[in-house]
């Protein structure tokens, strides 16, 4: 039986807001399990998701904490509590490997993680995966995952960029950060998107469905969903902690 679909661990932005968490998200590819960032508060949200904690890959898109840091719980879990499993492929850019292994500077990451570098170009399991370099603080990789025809895709973090709509073309779900910061737009370099911006490159992608996500604590999502309407005629959802998004098939 297909179960194909993406659970949000996470949708701050920064730091978690109450009962919530930040960056994750879960993705069920009939059998193959791959987790899509791990931000504050992620990992108990994963083992909730996925109780015997097993899992093909995780890909992290930059080294912001909000992203990754709790790749250093599971890296933990795996160290000290499934010694002699197999290494766990991980794909990451360089500094996710630097910031973690400052928490652990003891201990080789290597030892519990085959580490991949992206940006880059590959196979996993199902997928055919591509993380294209995208404008941040730091260095992030855009992830497209491709299979059976159908795409996923996710910003990461992000300025504008035309990047994004090749990123997302023609994905049936884009997951798109709309951090909606005060000033953003007045900075003389872009680093983060609002939600108008996330719809209008959700549209350039011809994109199917869009779902907002990494908002800034106490954003009005309400007004951030509207916001993208306005930029995008497709399906626009906001990314909420244990939501659970069918892929390849209409949401029922």
């Amino acid at each position: 039986m297909q179960m194909r679909q993406v659970s949000v661990l996470g949708s701050c932005g920064a730091f978690p807001e109450p009962g919530r968490a930040c960056s994750g998200f879960a993705v069920d590819w009939d059998g193959y399990r791959l987790v899509l960032d791990l931000g504050y508060a992620t990992l108990p949200r994963l083992l909730a998701h996925w109780p015997d904690g097993a899992m093909d890959a995780v890909v992290i898109t930059h080294e912001h904490p909000d992203h990754c840091i709790d790749l250093h719980g599971l890296f933990r879990m795996r160290f000290y509590g499934d010694a002699g499993a197999p290494k766990l492929p991980l794909y990451c850019p360089p500094g996710v490997l630097d910031r973690i292994g400052g928490l652990e500077p003891d201990v080789d990451l290597h030892t519990v993680f085959d580490v991949h570098p992206l940006p880059g170009s590959y196979r996993l399991g199902p997928f055919d995966l591509t993380g294209l370099s995208l404008p941040h603080y730091v260095l992030n990789a855009g992830i497209r995952l491709e299979a059976d025809g159908i795409a996923l895709a996710y910003s990461g973090d992000t300025g504008p960029t035309p990047a994004l709509a090749e990123l997302g073309r023609d994905a049936d779900l884009f997951i798109v950060e709309a951090t909606d910061r005060d000033g953003e737009t007045s900075r003389p370099t872009r680093n983060l998107l609002t939600s108008a911006e996330a719809g209008y490159w959700a549209r350039r992608a011809g994109a199917r469905r869009l779902m907002l996500t990494h908002f800034w604590p106490g954003n009005d999502r309400g007004a951030s969903v509207a916001a993208a309407q306005q930029a995008f005629d497709g399906t626009v959802l906001a990314a909420e902690e244990d939501l659970k998004v069918t892929i390849g098939t209409p949401d029922r």
